[in-house]
């Protein structure tokens, strides 16, 4: 019984010191050894004498050694045990899919950067065509040549392989244009489509009166004739326009625009082209030529979808099944590009990857992750309540993804001086990660400590703290700006440890950090003045191995992502706490 009760104490000391770093709490030990062999209860003496030897042996050792001799004899804890998982949330089937014949499409405009909502969008049309094994299109859409621009088309193809979106076919809209005449001309030889010579403050005028304009009488000769002077015409004297109904309830219905002139290079086509279609009759045709089955979109398309569907109607084209969702907002955030560009141009945000902003690389650059976005949408669903997406939502599933993989770091703001006049030089050993798999970093300590502002004010002479992960101090003088103190050697149980204040440090072997905190850049209507804030400190030495875009938590303050590294110093991003 003697040598199974010392490899039981052994065991118990080794797990303690190991959880909890420091002399394992002999009362916890004991209480184990007691759960597991009742029936030494009644040699309390032996129990305590094989636990005080353990813990002599122990206190002798590293932390490594410490990992070491457990996985010599308990291999078993460093198995980890399966953890019940919260189930998923499951977007719900989608309506008339059959396997292997679902199409959807990602229709970007390259007129600026994808932000949040057009994440989720492209995530939604992804991943129905990834279940149903079918494909997904990537189409620009790219008939305004005003608003495009060339440098778009690359930005959202990064963005969207970052989001870790595929695709399976490529297209633009613009390489269509011959298309979009043809069936233009078809509408006008059917007599459903007139050209339109009126200034565009009297045809609003007779939209708002329900009136028909002059021009719907044009015969099918002289709108063909019409047709030919816009290809020479300067911009805004006319337009091709859709015989609907100037008496609907449904203003997108009256006689509406079709083509336009436009006088404008575009950035593919150059000046090939000008009569350029827009949005509603380029995508009616191209959602049905190119077997487009279902689009999930926002809902602040609904009133085009009469139209859209009433042109593939009279052009003998085939509807897709549409599936809409309410608009996504998020707190304190523009979701628009119409929003963000003057922001930009203003200068109130340094630009589309602010942190501040809700784009894809204002995102990214803030350390949130394609995965999180994933589990946004999952999580917001195809609601058709108009949700209002807070940060906390964010951050939440945001940790979830980045908390396991994150290396740990010490960070003091405001650095203070501490010197432990009894200290040794030494390299010490900490956690990489609580998964004690990761291994462990090594530190290099002096005499000469920083802590942060906060602590430092509060510290009384004779107060007795812990240096987090390291040893005890008795604070020995306050008097001056350098804290002085000494280390104590009284050893201490875990029941006690869990009374004395434990505080942050760094070395001086140490690496200037910067942290930028983005804040809510929106407070109701008003920008927010202090929504971009840097803290200034110091961050233990191996923070300067780290490359731009790693993401790490900074113990006690919070995840950050690291966004320079210059030899001034590093320059991180708070993700979140």
């Amino acid at each position: 019984m003697s040598e199974d009760l010392n490899k039981l104490a052994l065991k118990y000391a080794l797990i303690n010191a190991f959880q909890y770093g420091g002399t394992p709490n002999s009362k916890a030990v004991t209480g184990k050894i007691m759960a597991e062999l009742p029936e030494v209860r009644k040699q309390a003496k032996d129990v305590i004498l094989a636990v005080e030897e353990a813990i002599n042996q122990i206190s002798k050792m590293s932390n490594k050694d410490i990992e070491n001799k457990l996985k010599e004899i308990y291999p078993e804890y460093f198995v980890e045990k399966p953890k019940e998982k919260e189930a998923p949330k499951v977007l719900p089937p989608l309506e008339g899919a059959e396997i292997g014949k679902v199409v959807t499409r990602l229709p970007p405009e390259p007129n600026g950067y994808p932000h949040i909502g057009h994440g989720m969008s492209f995530y939604f049309n992804y991943y129905y065509a990834k279940k149903y094994d079918g494909k997904v299109i990537l189409r620009f859409d790219d008939t305004n040549p005003k608003k495009e621009k060339l440098e778009y088309y690359d930005a959202i193809k990064q963005d969207l392989k970052w989001l870790k979106i595929t695709w399976d076919e490529e297209c633009n809209m613009s390489d269509d244009m011959e298309l979009y005449y043809k069936y233009a001309l078809d509408l006008i030889d059917m007599g459903k489509a007139y050209v339109c010579n009126c200034d565009a403050e009297y045809v609003s005028k007779l939209r708002y009166e329900s009136k028909d304009c002059p021009c719907v009488s044009n015969s099918v000769q002289d709108n063909l004739s019409l047709w030919k002077e816009m290809e020479t015409a300067e911009e805004g004297k006319y337009s091709l326009r859709l015989k609907g109904d100037m008496a609907s309830k449904n203003t997108v219905m009256r006689d509406p625009t079709m083509l336009r002139v436009v006088d404008h290079p575009h950035p593919i086509q150059g000046d090939k082209y000008r009569i350029w279609p827009v949005y509603d009759f380029a995508c009616a045709i191209e959602d049905s030529v190119l077997g487009v089955t279902h689009v999930l979109r926002s809902n602040e398309f609904a009133l085009r979808i009469e139209l859209q569907d009433y042109i593939r109607g009279l052009l003998n084209l085939r509807n897709p099944k549409i599936i809409e969702y309410s608009r996504f907002t998020v707190k304190g955030a523009p979701t628009s590009k119409r929003l963000i560009r003057p922001l930009i141009e203003e200068h109130v945000v340094s630009g589309w990857d602010d942190p501040r902003l809700v784009t894809i690389r204002g995102l990214k650059r803030r350390g949130i992750t394609p995965e999180a976005i994933h589990m946004v949408a999952e999580e917001i669903g195809l609601s058709k309540s108009e949700p209002e997406i807070d940060w906390s939502l964010i951050e939440s599933l945001n940790r979830k993804v980045i908390d396991s993989t994150s290396d740990r770091y010490y960070f003091v703001p405001d650095p203070k001086s501490l010197e432990v006049i009894d200290a040794s030089y030494q390299t010490i050993q900490l956690k990489r990660h609580p998964d004690f798999d990761r291994g462990f970093r090594d530190v290099h300590i002096t005499d000469k400590f920083y802590i942060s502002g906060n602590d430092f004010v509060s510290i009384t002479k004779g107060q007795i703290l812990r240096l987090k992960d390291l040893f005890n101090i008795i604070i020995i003088d306050t008097s001056t700006n350098l804290i002085k103190a000494m280390h104590t050697d009284e050893k201490t149980s875990k029941d006690e440890l869990s009374k004395i204040k434990k505080i942050q440090w760094v070395s001086d072997k140490n690496v200037k950090v910067s942290v930028i905190v983005p804040g809510i850049l929106y407070e109701g209507e008003n920008i927010n003045p202090n929504s971009l804030t840097t803290i200034n400190g110091y961050g233990e030495e191996g923070i300067a191995n780290l490359k731009e875009g790693d993401i790490v938590q900074f113990e006690r303050f919070g995840f950050v992502r690291v966004d320079k590294i210059d030899p001034s110093g590093v320059t991180v991003i708070l993700t979140h706490k």
